[in-house]
């Protein structure tokens, strides 16, 4: 019998002749655009679920992928969603109707739902492994040749997956994975000499970790804070922040560097940590598992966290797609909350430079298919002009926050990204701008059911309008009713009128969910619709 590590070897080599066939089917057309194919779609967030678990509506993330239907325009896709729990037929329905010039019929006839009935936290693709006859349904339901698998990251049970369904992964091999950490990405920004933060090399233990904040520390003495991130996080939920201010007066008399490296130690239970609820005791304990980094924390009056998208071939071929910038919030302003596109004119363009060397770099390291990168943009005046300096922050070797709005845009105008001015145009020729984000979230919302999202919708015109192009895509409507949280995608003419699509989308919301209580001690719900009884 084959040993463990021969029979990996073997799993790795057929992996590879599986992912060969992508170059195939590419034949020089973009694999998403051509029609005929059956796209399996395993919207798995296979990340560290501690991490996840501390999400508000994490298990709805599944949600985010749902843009993949309106690939059911093309008359011949069919396509397979598998989710954990069954999501609502009113979301189905909704996505369904966007699709222009499709009947509903004829593309739900095309699309086939799977679950696994299985609301825990490990990973969607896990559960689906544990259910030998769903995956054995799911082999059934693909045509031999014709067919492909999409996911939100790869991992080796992304591989397991592809290899027992004999169908290619269009993604990054899990082989490639190390180049989508914190460290990895330290290693791509220095081969490409791209401006990143001082920082460390990778360590498994909090005695380096302690030795790496100090070395910082004497390289910049006037550092006031200093990150500490675990090498794998998601939305910035990983990291945390050591305020050296606090320190200073106490190391500022300490010529001795154990004595030093003392207080640094002591000092790491008082992190502020970005991720809610998190503690030292379990941040720390997953430092030797995933390891951890530092970076000097980028300080300025006006900054700013741009990202870029670029896309790799199966032959290899890199571009850009597009760039925004992000809206972060949390403690320290590292929680990713939504976007802008496109990013802010002043920088676009440095983005797009840098973003393609680094995807030419993941390229010749056997990366495919979609790649971010997350920089800070920090202001200075020169001359009274505005000078941003940009440096690289971390490379996401997946789809991310900022894919699921770009493909909604892509998707429902065809239109095209022009790298020139990195502006998306429709096929009119219209420049289109949005603002998106996964957070909108207050606690009024929580009691409200998609359906009732759909009513309001309707009610208040807050719909997509296909005609001109305008108005709002939601997702994440499965976390609405539990958590209050709600995913929407704003579409406009200018970002002045994405971000007043939004406010207004905002204000019909908080204004519908608003609940009176009259001098009866009587529940009243304001604009509650007629309910029709035949």
């Amino acid at each position: 019998m084959e040993s463990l590590k021969e029979l990996s070897n073997l799993q790795v080599k057929n992996f590879n002749k599986l992912q060969d066939k992508l170059r195939q089917y590419w034949q020089g057309k973009d694999l998403f655009e051509q029609d005929g194919y059956d796209i399996l779609v395993v919207p798995s967030f296979s990340i560290d679920q501690r991490v996840g678990q501390k999400v508000a509506g994490f298990l709805h993330y599944e949600e985010r992928l749902l843009f993949s239907l309106i690939r059911l325009r093309n008359p011949k896709t069919r396509l397979i969603y598998v989710t954990g729990q069954p999501l609502s037929p009113i979301i189905i329905e909704y996505y369904l109707q966007l699709l222009p010039g499709i009947p509903f019929s004829h593309a739900r006839d095309r699309l086939l739902l799977l679950t696994t009935y299985d609301n825990s936290f490990k990973p969607l693709t896990e559960k689906i492994l544990d259910r030998p006859r769903l995956v054995e349904r799911i082999r059934r339901a693909l045509r031999p040749n014709k067919s492909y698998m999409v996911c939100f990251n790869a991992t080796n049970l992304e591989q397991e997956l592809s290899l027992k369904l004999n169908v290619p992964l269009f993604a990054a091999s899990p082989q490639l994975s190390y180049w989508g950490s914190k460290s990895g990405s330290r290693e791509i920004f220095s081969e490409c000499l791209i401006p990143h933060p001082d920082g460390s090399h990778l360590v498994n233990n909090i005695d380096d970790l302690v030795i790496e904040i100090n070395n910082l520390w004497q390289r910049n003495p006037n550092l006031n804070r200093i990150v500490v991130k675990l090498n794998e996080g998601f939305s910035g939920e990983g990291n945390a922040v050591l305020d050296l201010d606090i320190l200073k007066k106490e190391v500022n008399h300490i010529s001795d560097g154990t004595e030093r490296k003392n207080v640094i130690f002591n000092s790491l239970k008082d992190l502020s940590f970005q991720a809610k609820d998190e503690t030292w005791e379990n941040f720390s304990s997953r430092i030797p598992e995933l390891g951890a980094i530092v970076e000097a924390f980028i300080e300025g009056k006006e900054k700013r966290s741009p990202s870029v998208q670029g896309y790799i071939t199966p032959n290899g071929e890199v571009s850009i797609v597009s760039t925004h910038d992000q809206i972060l919030g949390g403690p320290d302003g590292q929680i990713y909350l939504g976007c802008r596109f496109p990013a802010d004119q002043a920088y676009r363009q440095k983005l797009q430079d840098l973003g393609l060397k680094i995807g030419q770099a993941l390229a010749k390291k056997g990366a495919m298919e979609r790649y971010g990168v997350d920089f800070l943009a920090v202001s200075n005046q020169s001359n009274n002009e505005k000078i941003w300096e940009i440096q690289a922050i971390e490379i996401n070797l997946r789809k991310g926050g900022t894919t699921h709005p770009f493909m909604t845009l892509k998707l429902l105008t065809n239109g095209t990204y022009e790298q020139e001015t990195g502006l998306f145009y429709t096929q009119h020729n219209h420049a289109k701008y949005y603002i998106a984000s996964d957070n909108l979230q207050k606690q009024q919302y929580c009691g409200l059911l998609p359906d009732d999202l759909m009513d309001i919708v309707a009610k208040h015109r807050l719909h997509f309008d296909s005609s001109n192009k305008t108005g709002t895509v939601f997702h994440l409507m499965g976390a609405l009713s539990e958590f209050g949280k709600l995913g929407l995608t704003c579409i406009g003419n200018s970002l002045e009128e994405a971000e007043g699509i939004y406010q207004e989308v905002e204000r019909v919301l908080d204004l519908e969910s608003e609940i009176v209580i009259d001098n009866n001690n009587e529940t009243i719900i304001p604009n509650l619709p007629i309910v029709w009884t035949l």
